[in-house]
């Protein structure tokens, strides 16, 4: 019998819609479930930290959690460093902190008052400041990928030219173009999150786990036995199937 291995796509800040994932997942798998987070824990939703809070301690009571890193977790620790680093693949006038990527939200959710009336060097002193090592340290800490017989886990996806062992750090936390746009088989169904949809799905060579938490959706998690795979709802499995 293939062991289910459950997947959650991109959370973005909201600790509720996490709660409800984890309710829906122990609920098919019970306790000791096998969970790849796929990135992009912080940004956008309320409660960041709450979320990243959420994540260490399921990381330190169940080794069978995987947390994978998302560019959105990388823009953050980035700006936590002593000279913030500026991601230069963002286009031009384009930061962290601009709420289209969210980085404002994650730092409100640390009592820190982002507006115009402040300056990024303050702002910055006061993150450094009041952002626990703790959670540093686990955003560093996550996978770039997982993979089993199967599949591929990453947050972004992968360039299709390069092998899977191969793979860069920026293609997997950052890649759309040649990825998304490409239909032949990849070495093993690649599941990713990174592209916000209106709900996980399934396009014959990977799967699109990001169904929009961070724009006002759902998270909907789902299972996978071999490359067979469901969403889970409050009714149960949906088979999700190109």
């Amino acid at each position: 019998m293939t062991h289910p291995i459950y997947a959650v796509g991109d959370i973005h800040g909201h600790l509720e819609k996490l709660e409800l994932a984890l309710s829906l997942i122990e609920r098919d798998g019970g306790e000791t479930a096998s969970i790849i987070f796929l990135g992009d824990y912080t940004d956008r939703g309320p409660d960041s930290k709450g979320v990243i809070e959420r994540l260490i301690k399921l990381k330190e009571c169940n080794p069978n959690y995987v947390f994978l890193k998302g560019n959105h977790d990388v823009m953050f620790t980035g700006f936590l460093q002593d000279v913030p680093f500026h991601d230069p693949h963002l286009l031009v006038g384009l930061d962290w902190l601009n709420p289209r990527l969210g980085g404002n939200t994650t730092l409100q959710s640390y009592d820190i008052v982002v507006d115009e009336t402040r300056r990024h060097g303050q702002v910055h002193a006061e993150a450094r400041a009041k952002v626990p090592q703790s959670h540093i340290d686990f955003l560093n800490g996550c996978e770039l990928s997982f993979e089993t017989d199967e599949l591929f886990f990453v947050h972004a996806g992968v360039r299709p030219t390069t092998p899977l062992n191969a793979q860069t750090e920026h293609d997997m936390l950052w890649i759309r173009e040649g990825f998304l746009d490409h239909d032949e088989p990849f070495e093993k169904l690649i599941v990713h999150g990174h592209t916000a949809l209106k709900h996980p799905t399934h396009f014959g060579n990977r799967v699109d786990l990001d169904g929009g938490a961070g724009r006002g959706n759902a998270l909907v998690p789902a299972v996978f036995e071999g490359t067979k795979c469901w969403t889970l709802t409050e009714q149960g499995r949906v088979p999700l199937v190109p």
